[in-house]
C-alpha cells in the first residue's frame, strides 16, 4: 500500500525541520553504541558497589557475558495504575535468570495521579513531574551498568516522563512494560451524569462518592480514554511495548506472561546479542508520526500535544502543531471510547483493540510500516493479538472485522472522516481543540467574552446564575510559567450544563483541560501565555469573540485589540506551599506551550 500523500508530507517536513538536530542526537547515541556494553567500562571498585547486594547474580553480573535489565520503576500503591508494579521486578528478575541473564531496580521515578490532585494545589507540579520524572530516570541509568532499560509507567506524564529519559540513554534498549486497565466498574457517562447533577445541587456529596467509587474501583488504569490509556496506545503504535500489551487486565496469567516475554525480549536485542535495538533507533521521525496518526484515530488525550514534542525533542527532532493539525485532517476517527463515546477501553480492546485499529490504518497508507520496533522490523507485527495456549505465551491474528462498530470501525467506514484534533491561530497566538466528542453544530462559536483568573471564579458564577447568554469563557494565568498548567477538568460539569440549557459555551485557557476532555469545545494550550504577555492577557470581559475549529481560527472581534496593553496579577501565593515552593526553578525556565513546554530539553 502507498503511503498517504499528507503522512508522507508531514514526515519529510518534520525530517528537513530536525536535521540539525537529530544529526547531533544520533552522532551521539553512535559513539556511546561504540563504545560497547557498558559494564566493561567501570573499574572492579564500581562494579563491586553496584554488585554488593545481588547474591546468587553476582558471577553472571562480574563476567559480564549475559546482559543486564536496569528496571526503571513508577510503583506506588496511591496510584490504581500503578499498584500492579510492585511485584514485576521480582518477576522481571526471574524472567532474566532463566534465560541466563540479570536484572536489577535501577531507580524509581514519582507518579502523581491528576485524578487525585484535579482541583487542588498539587495540580501545579503536574506537568513538572514529566520532567522530574525524566531526571529521575536518568539519575538511576547513569550507574552505567545497564545494557538495557525496562520502564514500568503508565499514567498522565509518567509515560511521556520514561520516554525522554529513554531517549536520553538511547544507546541502549528500551522496552515499557505496562499494567493494564482495572476491570470495568460504574459507566463514565452515568459518571459524568452524578457529576452534572451535584454540580447543579440535585444530588449531595454521598451520592457522589458513591459514584466515584463504583467507578474507580480497583487495580489497573482508569478505564475511560484519557492520558493514560492514551500513553499506552502510543507505545503501541510507536513500537515500544510488545504488541498487543496495552489493554490486558492486572492480576491475570496473560498480563504475567507478557511481563515475562518482555524482559526476555529487552536481554534479545542488547549488544551482547544478534538483534540489537537501541532505542534512539526506535524513535525516529516514522515513529512518531504513526503515534500521532494514532492519537487521531483513537480522538486521544489533548494533553499528548504537549507530550509528544517534548518527547520527540529529546531524540533531536522537531514536532509543530501543524503537523498534529495535518495528519488529523487525512486520519479517520475509527474508535468512540468514552468521553467521545459510551464504551471503555475494554470494551474497546474487546471490539478488536488496537491490533484491528493499526491493521486498518496500515491497509489505508496512513502508517509508516517499516519502522524498527522492540519486537522487531515492521509495524504490521502490531496486528496481531497475544493468547495463552496450554499456558505459552503466543501471537495470533487479530480481529479482522470490529466486534462491534458502535465502538470500533474500519477505516474506510469511520464514525467521522478527520481525526480528533485541531490546531488554532489568530490574533489570540496558538492552541489547540479536541473535536471529536464536540457535536459539529458547537465547534464555531461567537459570543461576548467572560474572563476569569481560576476556575474557583468560574464555579462562583455559574451558581450565582451569571450565565444567560452565549459565552466564550476565559480562564487565563494557568500557564506552565504562571501556574505549572494545571488541568481544568473541574470546569467540565459546569460548562456541559450550561450548554445543556441550550446555550452556545467555550472554554478558551492558556492552561491544558483533561485527557478526558468531551462535549464542550475548549481552546487550550492558548500560547503565548498570559504571564508572558501574551494576546490573552489583552481580553476583557464583553469582547466578541470567535472561535471556529472547523477553520482552525481563534479571534477577538475589537477594533485596537492589539495595541492593549496586557494586565498582570499578582501570582506570588502560587509560589509556595505543598511542594510549589521547589519548583520554581521550573516555572523559570520552562518552554513554550507550543513546543511541549519542557524543562530539561
Amino acid at each position: 500500500m502507498t503511503i498517504n500523500s499528507t503522512v508522507a508530507k508531514v514526515t519529510e517536513a518534520i525530517i528537513e525541520r530536525s536535521r540539525p538536530t537529530r544529526g547531533a542526537y544520533l552522532a551521539q547515541m553512535e559513539k556511546l553504541i561504540e563504545a560497547g556494553p557498558t559494564r566493561a567500562h567501570l573499574s572492579c571498585s564500581n562494579q563491586a558497589h553496584a554488585y554488593a547486594a545481588m547474591g546468587d547474580d553476582k558471577a553472571a553480573l562480574t563476567q559480564a557475558r549475559a546482559p543486564n535489565l536496569g528496571i526503571v520503576t513508577a510503583y506506588n500503591d496511591m496510584l490504581s495504575a500503578h499498584q500492579p508494579f510492585e511485584t514485576y521486578p521480582a518477576l522481571i528478575k526471574q524472567a532474566a535468570r532463566a534465560v541466563g541473564g540479570t536484572a536489577q531496580v535501577a531507580g524509581g521515578v514519582p507518579a502523581m495521579c491528576d485524578g487525585v490532585t484535579q482541583g487542588q494545589v498539587g495540580m501545579e507540579l503536574s506537568l513538572f513531574s514529566r520532567d522530574v520524572i525524566a531526571l529521575a530516570a536518568g539519575v538511576g541509568l547513569s550507574h552505567n551498568t545497564f545494557d538495557a532499560a525496562v520502564f514500568l509507567g503508565v499514567c498522565d506524564k509518567i509515560v511521556p516522563g520514561l520516554v525522554i529519559a529513554a531517549a536520553s540513554f538511547g544507546h541502549i534498549p528500551a522496552v515499557f512494560l505496562p499494567a493494564g486497565p482495572m476491570v470495568s466498574g460504574l459507566p463514565n457517562d452515568e459518571k459524568a451524569k452524578v457529576r452534572q447533577k451535584f454540580a447543579t445541587g440535585e444530588v449531595g456529596r454521598d451520592k457522589l462518592m458513591e459514584a466515584e467509587m463504583a467507578s474507580y474501583h480497583g487495580p489497573g488504569t482508569c478505564t475511560f480514554y484519557g492520558t493514560a490509556n492514551t500513553n499506552q496506545m502510543l507505545m503501541e503504535f510507536m513500537g515500544l511495548h510488545l504488541p498487543g500489551a496495552s489493554f490486558i487486565n492486572p492480576g491475570t496469567d496473560l498480563r504475567d506472561a507478557l511481563t515475562v516475554a518482555g524482559a526476555e525480549r529487552a536481554l534479545a536485542i542488547t549488544a551482547l546479542g544478534n538483534a540489537f535495538t537501541p532505542a534512539a533507533h526506535v524513535l525516529d521521525e516514522k515513529a512518531f508520526v504513526n503515534g500521532i496518526v494514532g492519537l487521531m484515530a483513537t480522538g486521544g488525550s489533548t494533553n499528548l500535544v504537549l507530550h509528544l514534542p517534548a518527547m520527540a525533542r529529546a531524540a533531536g527532532i522537531i514536532l509543530d502543531l501543524d503537523d498534529f493539525a495535518q495528519l488529523s485532517a487525512v486520519t479517520p476517527l475509527m474508535a468512540k471510547v468514552y468521553p467521545n463515546g459510551l464504551a471503555d477501553v475494554n470494551h474497546f480492546h474487546a471490539a478488536g483493540g488496537l491490533g484491528f485499529m493499526i491493521g486498518e490504518l496500515l491497509g489505508a497508507g496512513l502508517l509508516h510500516p517499516d519502522t524498527q520496533t522492540v519486537a522487531g522490523r515492521g509495524l504490521s507485527l502490531y496486528t496481531r493479538e497475544p493468547k495463552l495456549v496450554d499456558g505459552a505465551l503466543q501471537w495470533q491474528p487479530g480481529a479482522a472485522h470490529s466486534q462491534n462498530d458502535k465502538i470500533l470501525r474500519p477505516a474506510a467506514d469511520p464514525f467521522q472522516p478527520i481525526g480528533g484534533l485541531q490546531s488554532l491561530r489568530g490574533n489570540l497566538g496558538r492552541g489547540v481543540i479536541k473535536v471529536s466528542a464536540v457535536a459539529p453544530e458547537r465547534r464555531v462559536i461567537t459570543a461576548r467574552a467572560r474572563v476569569f483568573h481560576d476556575q474557583d471564579a468560574v464555579k462562583a458564577a455559574f451558581r450565582a446564575d451569571e450565565f444567560t447568554e452565549d459565552t466564550i469563557v476565559v480562564v487565563r494565568f494557568q500557564g506552565p510559567k504562571a501556574m505549572g498548567m494545571p488541568e481544568l477538568h473541574g470546569l467540565t460539569p459546569v460548562l456541559a450544563v450550561l450548554q445543556d440549557r441550550g446555550l452556545k459555551v467555550a472554554l478558551v485557557t492558556d492552561g491544558r483541560m483533561s485527557g478526558a476532555s468531551g462535549k464542550v469545545p475548549a481552546a487550550i494550550h492558548v500560547c503565548p501565555e498570559a504571564a508572558d504577555g501574551g494576546p490573552v492577557a489583552r481580553v476583557r470581559d464583553g469582547d466578541r469573540m470567535r472561535l471556529d475549529a472547523e477553520n482552525g481560527t481563534l479571534e477577538v472581534l475589537e477594533d485596537g485589540f492589539a495595541d492593549r496593553v496586557p494586565v498582570t496579577i499578582d501570582l506570588t501565593a502560587n509560589a509556595s506551599g505543598m511542594g510549589r515552593d521547589l519548583f520554581e526553578v521550573f516555572r523559570q525556565n520552562v518552554g513554550l506551550a507550543t513546543s511541549g513546554a519542557g524543562v530539561v530539553v
